[in-house]
């Protein structure tokens, strides 16, 4: 097991949780980030999801001048040529599965667990849940992109290669621009992956239509 162990925000449903969502925030952000998000979704009650948003560790950053912030990896810039930290990335990924398997412990099946997150949460998402030994019920990927996007071929397990993707990006995103967020679609098209791609006329954020389209996602995962 990795040496991170995460603390999370956990949102409990009104019945035993019967469905769980591991999500993950963005840079410098944390797990209270998506919080207010659960009653937006108005999920039904008769679902019984729990949500779990765990806090990324604290460390340096270093497109951020090294400031020392929440963050699932180091970052030393966008550039699809930038080194990347595989290391951390692989780190943060553990310990996220640590996550699933405890949802599996507490009784959720495999294919009722969600893996999602917005941004560099969003890339853990798809590194980690495309990783997985056991088929999950879907990945949410929001503002983001693919991470150690050459390692995948060889890495992706079967039993998630088929598993529902909804990747979601804005137009006008200056973190990190749309074409990111295509590049990695198109890479995981190629590999035969299932993505529902949606674009919206925003910023890096969240827009109303896009909860509503992750509504509808989710009640057809779900």
């Amino acid at each position: 097991m990795s040496a991170l162990r995460l603390e999370a925000v956990e949102l409990e449903p009104s019945s035993t949780a019967q469905a769980a969502v591991v999500w993950m925030h963005g840079l410098g952000a944390d797990g209270h980030d998506f919080e207010s998000l659960v009653p937006e979704l108005q999920l039904p009650p008769s679902l019984a999801v729990r949500f779990v948003f765990p806090h990324a560790p604290v460390r340096p950053v270093t497109i951020n001048g090294g400031h020392r912030m929440r963050a699932w990896y180091d970052v030393a810039g966008f550039d699809r040529r930038a080194a990347q930290d595989e290391r951390g990335i692989r780190e943060s990924a553990e310990a996220i599965g640590a996550l699933v398997k405890r949802e599996r412990e507490r009784g959720i099946a495999a294919s009722r667990i969600l893996v999602a997150g917005f941004s560099q949460g969003g890339a853990m998402a798809l590194f980690t849940a495309l990783r997985w030994p056991e088929r999950l019920g879907a990945i949410l990927a929001l503002s983001t992109y693919l991470p150690l996007a050459d390692t995948l071929r060889d890495e992706l397990h079967p039993a998630n290669a088929g598993v529902p993707i909804f990747m979601a990006h804005g137009q006008l995103d200056a973190v990190l621009p749309q074409s990111l967020g295509e590049a990695s679609r198109d890479a995981l098209l190629v590999l035969g992956c299932t993505v529902d791609w949606h674009s919206y006329p925003m910023p890096h954020s969240v827009c109303l239509e896009e909860i509503a389209d992750l509504r509808r996602f989710l009640l057809s995962v779900l």
